[in-house]
């Protein structure tokens, strides 16, 4: 990347230095413009100078154009509606989320390893989960499965409290001082078993599951408020699942919505210290 930088400057500076010489040589006169009158004499070449450069090209300058292809591409282009959603995966920094090595493609609209057999989910499931979810500002929501803490940080933006539970002790410490340093005050990283949710804290008005169970688990159900909503893949582990919008109706019924098909990685009951 910063080899790719350093090529692409100095082809940027060339340019400017080109054009610094060749418009201190050529006078722009009323005749190139279609008048008769003279616009400006020619410099004396001892007065004339090169512009300094006034922009330096950095990796977050070239992040941020790869994040704004992608919600153009990835996700308005695929269909995402909610310019709040739109407008949190513009803010959210995935490249801040992913592994080093994988850091070139942090805004390919894939999902990417981030160790311990779990995965940074593809962006644009990211904002269809997000925006089926329906948030709106000072909601409470539940996360099962923080990762590396991107999708806790993308319903943050939407300016939710976020409760988020990861299985992984590593996982959860590490998203713990990610999200802090990028200053999401209003995210809490839990380590524990997800499947209980975070039954202090409830009720949520909001719950997302980002790995799939076989079922879904009665405590999360009971932890949602009365109209709230879940998203959730269910199905078998190492094949396709379905996804769904679940909604509590009252305090015994629930209205399910198929989302379509879609690939987790597993929803795991060990809970892991390493």
């Amino acid at each position: 990347m910063r080899k790719r930088l350093a090529t692409y400057f100095h082809y940027l500076l060339t340019i400017v230095t080109v054009w610094a010489v060749v418009s201190s040589c050529s006078p722009v006169t009323g005749t190139d413009l279609g008048e008769t009158s003279t616009i400006g004499p020619v410099p004396d070449a001892s007065e004339a100078k090169i512009p300094p450069a006034t922009t330096t090209i950095t990796e977050e300058d070239l992040f941020f154009e790869a994040r704004q292809r992608l919600v153009e591409t990835g996700i308005i282009g695929m269909g995402i509606k909610d310019p709040l959603v739109i407008e949190a995966m513009r803010r959210t920094p995935r490249h801040l989320f992913v592994l080093e090595e994988y850091i070139d493609l942090a805004y390919a609209n894939d999902p990417l390893p981030i160790g311990y057999g779990q995965t940074i989910s593809q962006p644009y499931i990211v904002a269809l989960m997000t925006q089926e979810l329906g948030v709106n500002e000072g909601d409470r929501v539940l996360e099962i499965g923080t990762g590396s803490g991107y999708q806790a940080a993308v319903l943050a933006e939407l300016g939710v409290e976020v409760f988020t539970i990861e299985i992984v002790g590593a996982l959860a410490q590490a998203a713990t001082e990610r999200l802090s340093a990028l200053g999401y005050e209003n995210v809490h990283v839990r380590h524990a078993d997800g499947y209980y949710g975070w039954e202090e804290e409830a009720p949520f008005d909001a719950i997302i599951v980002t790995a799939a169970p076989d079922h879904v688990p009665q405590p999360l159900l009971e932890q949602l408020t009365i109209g709230g909503v879940m998203v959730i893949p269910v199905g078998p582990v190492g094949w396709f699942q379905e996804l769904w919008r679940i909604r509590r109706i009252d305090g015994a019924n629930f209205r399910s919505t198929s989302l379509g098909g879609v690939r987790f990685v597993p929803f795991t009951r060990e809970v892991r210290e390493e």
